[in-house]
């Protein structure tokens, strides 16, 4: 059986690109990789942050929606996510950052057994700070040399994802038995599992709490990706998920990866994507994020595309 490599990224909602990129970019000093539009609503910003080439792992990507209103908190959402720190002084650097930054954070504490600083970003997306203290995480990661923070406190990539459902034994069945997932820990309201054992870079919390469920605004989760090598494994995963008895959107190619989606049984979408090709199939390194890319079958509307998008620094 193949096995699930990791997280490979994280899509959420923003009602304002511009304001998400001086955050991503100048508050948190990630790296725009990718400015495009959502392949499903061409009149939308897709954007991408992440390290030097957007790696798998280091991927936080944002759908501009202006009309988004505020998220109402609430059950069956993806509801938290973790980003590595190389250690507990870079925690310290960032909580200092932030007070500075005026940034809405917490005190350094304890999440998932490590080291962590919760804080928001602009629109109340909430995320945490985690202590990679000199743990493995993939090689390919590669540090962009051109962020404003200095390489021992950079953001690493992408940590332990949170998720809070009504009904936490259903989507712990879908890590563990579809997946894989290896159990850490598991009790009546809250479990920890990870695709690599030992491996936060892959690692999903999973929360039990009742309540109304989620209504998604800006800053709010849309979907978690997984990540898979290549095509043979994705056709893989995507008769393991109708098998399952889930519905499947099929294999989608999008331009940069081959991706499959399908709503666990508490309503989680979860999308399987793979490696490959990567950001840098229509940009030169040096050049990624500067200009719009669209893929190929975009690409004769991209007049009509532009028309509609409010420029981004």
């Amino acid at each position: 059986m193949y096995k699930i490599l990791g997280h490979h990224h994280v899509s959420m909602i923003t009602k304002n690109a511009q304001i998400n990129n001086d955050f991503y970019q100048k508050v948190l000093g990630l790296r725009r990789v990718k400015i495009t539009v959502n392949q499903d609503d061409p009149s939308m910003y897709h954007l991408f942050y992440g390290d030097l080439t957007g790696s798998a792992g280091t991927e936080l990507t944002f759908f501009e929606m202006p009309y988004a209103g505020s998220t109402y908190r609430g059950t069956n959402s993806i509801t938290r996510i973790g980003l590595l720190v190389p250690s507990i002084e870079s925690l310290a650097f960032w909580k200092s950052r932030f007070e500075q930054l005026n940034i809405k954070h917490g005190e350094i504490t304890q999440y998932a057994g490590r080291d962590a600083l919760h804080f928001e970003d602009s629109e109340g997306l909430r995320m945490i700070l985690l202590n990679n203290a000199g743990d493995y995480y993939p090689e390919y990661w590669s540090p962009w040399d051109h962020s404003d923070i200095e390489q021992k406190h950079r953001i690493l990539g992408m940590g332990t994802i949170e998720i809070t459902v009504r009904r936490l034994k259903r989507t712990a069945k879908t890590l563990k038995d579809l997946f894989g997932y290896v159990e850490v820990s598991l009790s009546d309201t809250e479990a920890i599992y990870q695709s690599i054992a030992g491996q936060s870079f892959g690692e999903i919390v999973i929360k039990q709490k009742e309540g109304e469920r989620e209504r998604p605004g800006k800053g709010s989760i849309h979907h978690l990706a997984i990540r898979v090598k290549n095509d043979e494994e994705l056709r893989f995963w995507d008769e393991a998920v109708k098998e399952r008895g889930f519905q499947s959107s099929g294999i989608v190619d999008r331009f940069y990866f081959k991706s499959l989606y399908f709503r666990e049984s508490n309503g989680i979408l979860f999308e399987v994507a793979t490696d490959g090709p990567g950001f840098t199939v229509d940009a030169k390194v040096e050049e990624l994020g500067k200009e719009l890319d669209l893929p190929p079958f975009l690409e004769e509307r991209r007049e009509e595309i532009e028309a509609k998008l409010t420029p981004i620094d």
